[in-house]
């Protein structure tokens, strides 16, 4: 498996109109999509939805391999719920393996787990994909802030949000690094059983801890040396303000969101 192919928490650099966007919008949009996922028993309400999310990629003009390449990583704990879904789901059996059957139900369910996973990986790494982590920043800041007269740190809760999607393609390409350093020495990630090949990953874990605190201490060090000194009294260069595309946008999720509710209700989707 190349780690290399994680794009949650990567920016690709581009003037689409998802990335035109304000971060809240597409905070939101992300939220309200994640939700719709859920949604859906029937094919119609997984349909509109995969159909929203596929308008969504078009539109942030990230090449297509790119995104199918984040798909990657994923692949191995798809299988394993596709196969725990089809062998354990109770109902019609279909094949029959030793003791164990595939029932219709089960490979029906394997295949709705599967398309959900899909389209939560996707949408998760369009946001990170189409916003810069400054932005990203601002948007969970200005969307928490009303909770602020309750005591909840807006600034430095999306802060530490960002930090950590932004840490995701550090720490793999960490892991990356690592792992190749021990093949060169013998090791073998690649070959035996799957219980093998987690027993092997096992001296890869220390190493990649150590690295994470090291590089969180750095980063600690590297703001205190700026000046951080939290979220009060900091002010911007730049204010978040909402734009017609941004408009258009809510138009269209409210839109998504009623007709995915509304199928799900008419028990059509």
């Amino acid at each position: 498996m190349n780690l290399q192919a994680v794009t949650i928490g990567q920016y690709f650099p581009g003037d689409s109109y998802l990335h035109r966007l304000d971060p809240r919008t597409k905070l939101i949009a992300v939220l309200l999509l994640s939700v719709a996922i859920f949604l859906p028993r029937y094919f119609p309400g997984y349909l509109l939805v995969a159909l929203f999310t596929m308008i969504a990629v078009a539109l942030s003009r990230v090449p297509v391999k790119f995104i199918l390449r984040g798909l990657k990583p994923i692949m191995i704990f798809m299988a394993i719920t596709v196969l725990f879904n089809a062998f354990l789901t109770p109902g019609e059996p279909l094949f029959q393996i030793g003791r164990w059957a595939i029932t219709r139900e089960g490979l029906v369910l394997s295949a709705v787990a599967a398309v959900r996973l899909v389209l939560l990986v996707v949408s998760a790494s369009l946001l990170t994909l189409t916003t810069s982590p400054i932005l990203l920043t601002d948007g969970l800041e200005r969307l928490l802030r009303p909770l602020a007269p309750l005591g909840v740190p807006a600034h430095e809760l999306a802060l530490m949000m960002t930090i950590a999607l932004r840490f995701i393609p550090t720490l793999v390409e960490e892991a990356d690094r690592i792992m190749r350093a021990q093949e060169a020495r013998g090791a073998d990630f690649r070959s035996g059983s799957l219980i093998n090949r987690a027993k092997g990953l096992i001296p890869v874990m220390v190493p990649l801890f150590v690295a994470a605190f090291r590089r969180a201490d750095e980063l600690a060090t590297a703001m205190e040396a700026r000046g951080y000194r939290g979220g009060t009294g900091r002010t911007k260069m730049k204010q978040l303000a909402f734009s017609g595309a941004d408009y258009r946008a809510w138009a269209i999720l409210v839109l998504f969101t009623v007709a995915v509710v509304g199928l799900r209700v008419t028990g059509r989707g």
